[in-house]
């Protein structure tokens, strides 16, 4: 038989997209997802290329999207919820490090500037005195006056919302919600009127300090993979995403990839040895993988077994320097929330950390372990936690339920549901679930 012409096979793969199109559409309206005020928008759903994203699976997204289109109803109720977030974005922002009112030490706006949370004036204000120096920490105690900076409290909602649109779009091909994603973006990263320099000089500063502080690159590091990822999703074929908006966003990752490995403050934070050096490994070997250096990202995720797991996990699951804060459950949860992202990068380079163990036996999965029966309330959390959340870990054991682990896969079912419900099978990738930062 000769070969089939390629211009042959066009109409026959339109008219497979057109009746995909059609029965996507009718499945969401039929779950009430869209509206028939928006299916029209909704026709044309997104394009067949996966997404190379580089913590969650690509292919898991499209497989994902298929199974939305034939109206699978687990998949479909979790959709709700995820649109419901992404339509509440749809008139929220754009937001940008302009937008605050205080200049950092730099003179420019356009450098971040956040206070760290957990540090408290020991004076009161005087005209001689403004900032009530100097400041002591109070682990776990978040200083309200930290909000009167709003670079960070933007940034968290501008991430948030970026990562909704952006998966909301993907199942349901409306134009809109990518739309807003990509203003978003280009308002906080490439603008020059409004962008924000690739830097966190001024992140997490101790007022009337000068010393160096790594710890202000978690304000970026324990989400910015999010922003990373929706970023692939949309270079996939969004609309009105074109590709030097591709290119000035991967130029601005490789230029916050070199700041972190190369300046006093991203240097300090990825040699802490605590969440923060996890956190940090995940961030560089995110950003290494998304500006094309496999390779760095590869010795990026390795190093983390010998550098830092040691250190942090023991032979029983526990995580010693996270069980010292006031905190100890929402931090025990938060470093597992790095760690798990990173074994998820890890698989895209060829890095298995769900099967490393440390010299002493210790392991990801066994500290995922060692938090299920609080998590599903088979036992009482014994260590100091101001605030004890549940449902913190819940994505945690997803993540190692997903990696193969048969503890997490049988504790699923028993987990308590975050605020704004569940939706890991559409976004199946860690995040951190409860309020907490820092």
């Amino acid at each position: 038989m000769p070969p089939v012409d390629p211009q042959h096979r066009a109409p026959a793969r339109r008219r497979r997209l057109a009746l995909g199109s059609a029965l996507a559409v009718c499945a969401l309206l039929a779950a009430g997802v869209i509206s028939t005020a928006t299916a029209g928008a909704a026709s044309t759903p997104p394009p067949g290329a996966v997404p190379q994203t580089v913590v969650l699976d690509g292919v898991q997204l499209a497989a994902t999207r298929a199974k939305l289109t034939a109206g699978q109803s687990d998949l479909v109720a979790e959709l709700k919820l995820l649109t419901a977030r992404a339509d509440s974005a749809l008139t929220a922002g754009p937001w940008s490090v302009m937008d605050k009112t205080r200049t950092p030490p730099s003179g420019s706006k356009h450098d971040y500037l956040s206070q760290a949370p957990y540090w408290w004036p020991t004076k009161s204000p005087t005209s001689s005195n403004p900032w009530g120096c100097p400041y002591v920490q109070k682990d776990g105690q978040r200083n309200p006056a930290v909000d009167r900076i709003s670079d960070h409290s933007e940034r968290g909602q501008m991430f948030n919302a970026v990562y909704n649109l952006t998966l909301a779009w993907y199942y349901t091909g409306k134009p809109a919600y990518a739309q807003r994603a990509e203003l978003d973006l280009r308002t906080w990263f490439t603008n020059p009127a409004t962008a924000m320099n690739p830097n966190l000089n001024y992140a997490q500063i101790i007022p009337c300090s000068t010393a160096v502080r790594g710890e202000g690159g978690i304000d970026f590091s324990q989400q910015f993979t999010d922003v990373i990822d929706a970023t692939a999703i949309l270079d996939s074929g969004a609309p009105s995403w074109t590709s030097a908006d591709h290119t000035a966003m991967t130029s601005w990752y490789r230029t916050f990839l070199t700041w972190n490995r190369t300046s006093p403050s991203g240097l300090a934070e990825f040699n802490a040895t605590n969440n923060h050096g996890s956190f940090a490994a995940m961030e560089e070997s995110a950003l290494a993988l998304a500006t094309g250096q496999p390779s760095l990202a590869k010795t990026i995720a390795s190093g983390v077994e010998t550098r830092l797991l040691p250190g942090q996990l023991a032979a029983d699951g526990s995580e010693p320097q996270e069980l010292a804060r006031t905190r100890s459950w929402h931090y025990s949860n938060f470093n597992l929330v790095a760690l798990t992202r990173l074994a998820l990068i890890g698989q895209h380079v060829g890095v298995d950390l769900w099967h490393s163990s440390t010299p002493k036996g210790g392991s990801i999965l066994t500290s995922v372990n060692y938090l299920i029966p609080a998590a599903t309330g088979a036992v009482k959390w014994t260590h100091p936690e101001l605030d004890f959340q549940a449902y913190a870990a819940t994505d945690v054991v997803h993540a190692a339920a997903a990696a193969g682990d048969p503890k997490a896969a049988a504790a699923e079912s028993l987990l308590s549901p975050p605020p704004g419900g569940d939706i890991w099978a559409l976004r199946p990738a860690p995040e951190q679930l409860d309020s907490i930062t820092g």
